[in-house]
C-alpha cells in the first residue's frame, strides 16, 4: 500500500469510526426507549451521538491535549525543538504544525489534529532532555509521518469515541440494574442480561480497536520517519532509549495512550505475556528498532 492509499485508508476508517459510532449509540437508545416506553429517548440518543461525532471531529486535539496537561511550546524556550520541527517539516512537503511541550521527565511525544494544517506535535520536557539533536529528528519524523500519512485523524477521533463508547454502556448497564419500564419480568431479565454484556464487550471492543489502529501504524511511521531523516539509525537510538528509561509519565490516560511514540505507563518486567501483547498499545520495541536497521529477529 503507498502513501496516498494508505491516506484514503484512514479517511475511510475515520468514517467508519464515526458511522459505527452512531449505530451503535442510536441502538443502544432504541433499546433503553423500548424498555422504558419512551421514544424520546430514542432521539436524545441520536442527537448525542451527532454531537459527539462534531465534537470529536472538530475539536478532540484540544481535548487530547488538556488530558496530557500539555503547554505551547516558544521557540525561545524550545529552539532545538522549535528548529528540528520547522526543518523536518519543510523537508516533508507539510505546514508547521503547532508545538507544545508536556512537564514530565519520561521520555515521549505524540502527534494530534484532523489534518495537515490543524496539525500539533507534542513532546515531553523529558525527552528534550535526553535525546540527541539526531534523535530528536528521528523521533519528530516519526510523528510528522504521523501526521503526513493522516492517522492523526483517525487516532485522535478514536480517542473520543471509544471512551464514550464505556460511557454509553455504563450508562445503560446503570438503567438496567435500576429497573423501570413497563416491561414483564421476562422482559426485564433480558434487558439486564444485554445491559451487562454491553458493559463487559462494548469497552473491550472499543480499546482493541483503538490498540489496533496504534500497533499496525507505529510501523509505518518508523519507516517514513527514516525516510524522511535518510537516518533510521537516529531513531532506533531514540527508541532504544526512550524504552530503556522505562519512566511512567505523570498523567498518563488509557484514553490517549495509543497516540504516543511508546508506551506512557511504563513497561512491566520480563516478556509479555499473550494477554498482555493483546491489550499493548505499542508493538515491541525491539522489532521496530530491528525494522528500522533490517536487522533479523
Amino acid at each position: 500500500m503507498n502513501l496516498y492509499q494508505q491516506q484514503s485508508a484512514n479517511v475511510r476508517r475515520t468514517w467508519f469510526l464515526i458511522l459505527g459510532f452512531l449505530v451503535i449509540v442510536t441502538g443502544i437508545g432504541y433499546v433503553i426507549s423500548w424498555y422504558y416506553g419512551n421514544p424520546a429517548i430514542l432521539g436524545i440518543a441520536f442527537v448525542f451521538a451527532v454531537a459527539t461525532n462534531f465534537y470529536a471531529y472538530w475539536a478532540s486535539d484540544k481535548l487530547v491535549l488538556s488530558m496530557n496537561r500539555a503547554r505551547p511550546a516558544t521557540r525561545e524556550e524550545f529552539f532545538d525543538l522549535y528548529t528540528v520541527t520547522e526543518n523536518l517539516a519543510i523537508t516533508a512537503g507539510l505546514p508547521m504544525p503547532k508545538l507544545y511541550v508536556i512537564d514530565d521527565p519520561a521520555p515521549n511525544a505524540f502527534a494530534t489534529g484532523r489534518d495537515e494544517k490543524h496539525a500539533v506535535v507534542c513532546a515531553t520536557t523529558g525527552l528534550l532532555a535526553l535525546l540527541t539533536r539526531p534523535e530528536l529528528e528521528g523521533v519528530i519524523s516519526h510523528e510528522l509521518s504521523h501526521v503526513k500519512n493522516r492517522d492523526i485523524l483517525v487516532m485522535t477521533v478514536a480517542v473520543v469515541l471509544t471512551g464514550f463508547v464505556a460511557m454509553v454502556a455504563d450508562i445503560f448497564l446503570r438503567m438496567a440494574f435500576y429497573g423501570g419500564g413497563d416491561r414483564d419480568n421476562k422482559g426485564n431479565a433480558i434487558v439486564l442480561a444485554l445491559g451487562i454484556v454491553g458493559i463487559i464487550l462494548a469497552p473491550i471492543a472499543a480499546q482493541l480497536l483503538q490498540f489496533a489502529i496504534s500497533r499496525k501504524r507505529e510501523y509505518l511511521a518508523d519507516a517514513s520517519g527514516a525516510l524522511l531523516t535518510r537516518y533510521p539509525e537516529g531513531l532506533a537510538s531514540a527508541l532504544q532509549k526512550i524504552s530503556s528509561s522505562n519512566v511512567p509519565m505523570r498523567h498518563a490516560n488509557h484514553a490517549t495512550a495509543h497516540l504516543f511514540i511508546d508506551e506512557p505507563f511504563g513497561k512491566p518486567e520480563g516478556k509479555l505475556g499473550w494477554i498482555q501483547g493483546l491489550f499493548a498499545t505499542h508493538p515491541p520495541v525491539a522489532e521496530r528498532i530491528q525494522a528500522l536497521l533490517g536487522e533479523k529477529a
